[in-house]
């Protein structure tokens, strides 16, 4: 069997412009399996979404290519011995795919054409079938002129625009939330439409997306562009993961500067009229703005609260991201003391809906948003007469705030940030220190002595 591995080399190269030219004609036999790799015990399609940690840990681990041949004697597939040829030495991801990705291509070539391990690894056989390709390969293969005349043959058998975007879309559908996902797919949704999707999916260049985002920048502006951007490179880098594509031209695209819209932190007088004016009005939604007050939580992720994921006795919040996973938060004793007994309600049932705490209520995640960013437009920003720069996140911002500079007062930079990140739920330091520099947390003594 050690030898294989040097056939595998040898023929590589003749078998990739073969195969290209003659894949839907090979017959697949019976007798063996359809050689696969493995990849340190993960989802290669989902290399993106591992931390570096768990990429090292799948980095760390051998991979190889594996497959079965059936047995003379049982008539049963065994498995074979794993075929690494050298390809942990690479010590990328990328590198060692593409390296065992060769060499399985071209072990599977050498089945289709009879090779069988438990004989002698004699490639007479090949070598005929070998000036047949080559032959095949020079009628073939246009000479440069003509390459540069003509656009580039895309293969018959490439996936279509409309199947590879709806394979991608399916995939991310299942690792996203739904309201992530429902903006995503309009997006591409829109994208597709620009488009012939009869066409293979290789039609798809950097110059074809490029001149697509140009339109959304002119018709809308820098930023949705961008996100724009961001939501077409993540399409494509599923496709490239599953090996549709090459590679994600995507990223070969640049981000546009942008000036991202920001809510402005209320003042502490805005911030009790307010809450003097709800308790009056509207004491649920009151209720709501304050697990964005205390807890910190989004709008959205308020949204997502059930009676079941509030565990009142060990003080306990359990939240949904966008991601699907799971954060446990803890429930100031602020926040615990305005809330009522849950257990008599239906823990399935959403913690706020348009009528009280805990009643049934049948909505989409946006129209759950939808409804009470509208009840907080109508309760609060008509009457105290608020621009587009105050909403209901303001709130966050004004408590973060507050929470930072009342830490400040006794602690130093680093330990407030510390402190600060168990609380707000930023992944990083460095995604704290971006997000305080943005709504100004930290300022200066007075410094009208330095002026003087």
């Amino acid at each position: 069997m050690s030898g294989i591995f040097l056939h595998l080399q040898r023929v590589h190269d003749t078998v990739h412009d073969f195969r290209i030219f003659s894949y839907k004609k090979l017959i697949k036999r019976k007798d063996f399996s359809v050689p696969k790799i493995f990849t340190g015990g993960v989802d290669i399609s989902a290399w993106n979404k591992l931390n570096e940690v768990e990429k090292k840990k799948a980095l760390d681990k051998s991979w190889y290519i594996f497959y079965s041949f059936r047995d003379a004697e049982t008539s049963k597939l065994k498995r074979m011995p794993n075929i690494k040829g050298g390809a942990n030495r690479f010590k990328t991801k990328t590198e060692r795919l593409n390296y065992l990705s060769m060499l399985r291509d071209t072990l599977e070539f050498l089945l289709e054409q009879g090779f069988n391990p438990y004989e002698d690894n004699d490639l007479t056989l090949l070598n005929e079938e070998t000036q047949k390709i080559d032959k095949s390969i020079k009628e073939k293969t246009p000479t440069q002129k003509e390459v540069i005349a003509k656009p580039i043959e895309v293969l018959s058998d490439s996936l279509s625009i409309k199947d590879a975007f709806d394979f991608a879309l399916k995939i991310k559908k299942n690792s996203v939330s739904d309201t992530t996902y429902n903006n995503f797919e309009l997006r591409i949704r829109k994208f597709k439409k620009s488009l012939d999707e009869t066409k293979p999916i290789t039609y798809v260049t950097k110059k074809v997306v490029n001149d697509y985002l140009n339109t959304i920048l002119n018709d809308t502006s820098a930023r949705n562009r961008n996100n724009t951007r961001t939501d077409l490179s993540s399409l494509f880098q599923v496709l490239e993961d599953n090996e549709i594509i090459s590679e994600n031209i995507i990223k070969k695209i640049n981000v546009l500067k942008s000036n991202p819209e920001r809510n402005k932190t209320y003042t502490p007088e805005m911030q009790k009229d307010i809450y003097d004016h709800l308790e009056k009005n509207d004491p649920l939604l009151l209720l709501f703005i304050k697990f964005v007050c205390y807890n910190f939580l989004r709008p959205v992720e308020v949204c997502r609260l059930r009676i079941k994921d509030i565990d009142l006795i060990d003080k306990k919040l359990y939240l949904k991201t966008k991601n699907k996973k799971v954060k446990i938060k803890i429930i100031p004793k602020i926040l615990i003391d305005d809330l009522p007994d849950l257990s008599v309600l239906n823990p399935e049932h959403y913690l706020f809906t348009p009528t009280g705490l805990g009643n049934e209520w049948e909505a989409t995640e946006n129209n759950r948003r939808d409804n009470f960013s509208k009840r907080f437009k109508e309760v609060v920003k008509v009457p105290f007469k608020l621009g587009i720069d105050y909403g209901m996140y303001s709130f966050r911002h004004t408590f973060i705030t507050k929470l930072y500079r009342e830490l400040r007062k006794n602690h130093s930079q680093f330990e407030t940030k510390s402190m600060l990140m168990l609380i707000t739920g930023h992944a990083t330091m460095t995604a704290l220190d971006k997000y305080l520099r943005d709504i100004d947390a930290e300022l200066p003594e007075d410094y009208s002595h330095l002026l003087e």
